[in-house]
């Protein structure tokens, strides 16, 4: 059976734009980040091209060979060099301590496995390695009703919430942590008012 993101990504279009996510792009520039960033489920690549571009060393990964090959693409079409694999987190040779900083955007897992993924996340930073996450917030379940192109899972349990972010990440220190409202301009899937969680952290030496 085709994976299902290999369907949506087989698309000669970008489904969720070229553009990298505002919340990344201001995040990056606020920061300057500097070194290794790791980009789980990444997709087609438009947040690795705008790291690439800004100096950064990308390793991003993807169940969907699908978004690679687009990711491969528009890293040419931009002159950068991304590190790009296709498996699952826990199937790639990933050291611990090896990243600055780790990304992830519009990453829902199910709630089993969310907390592993984000522990595993925690252990690739180095110590004062910074995490970036954007997703959909549970109450992002009442927007959907209202405006289903704003995307995102339709499960409760894989959305996000302050809470979710305190309990997964207790050893970092928040830089930015809240819920709030934004109009999604991002391709096809992600249009319109959407209810998101914005985090910011810091790993604590």
């Amino acid at each position: 059976m085709e994976n299902l993101w290999d369907s949506r990504f087989k698309e000669k279009e970008y489904v969720y734009g070229t553009l990298p996510n505002v919340f990344f792009k201001n995040t990056l520039d606020k920061y300057n980040l500097k070194g290794s960033i790791l980009l789980p489920a990444e997709g087609e690549g438009r947040n690795a091209v705008y790291a690439a571009q800004k100096g950064l060393d990308v390793f991003a990964f993807d169940t969907s060979i699908e978004g690679k090959n687009k990711a491969v693409k528009l890293a040419q079409r931009n002159h950068v060099s991304i590190n790009y694999e296709v498996g699952d987190f826990f199937e790639l040779e990933l050291a611990n301590e090896r990243f600055d900083a780790v990304a992830f955007i519009y990453a829902h897992f199910s709630p089993e496995l969310l907390p592993i993924y984000h522990k595993k996340a925690a252990e690739l930073l180095k110590p004062n390695g910074m995490i970036i996450i954007e997703g959909f917030s549970k109450n992002h379940i009442e927007h959907q009703k209202t405006n289903p192109t704003a995307g995102g899972p339709k499960d409760l349990e894989m959305l996000f919430s302050v809470d979710t972010m305190k309990r997964d990440f207790p050893n970092f220190e928040i830089l930015k942590l809240e819920e709030t409202e934004e109009y999604l301009e991002e391709g096809k899937f992600h249009k319109g008012k959407a209810k998101l969680i914005q985090f910011v952290g810091r790993k604590r030496v």
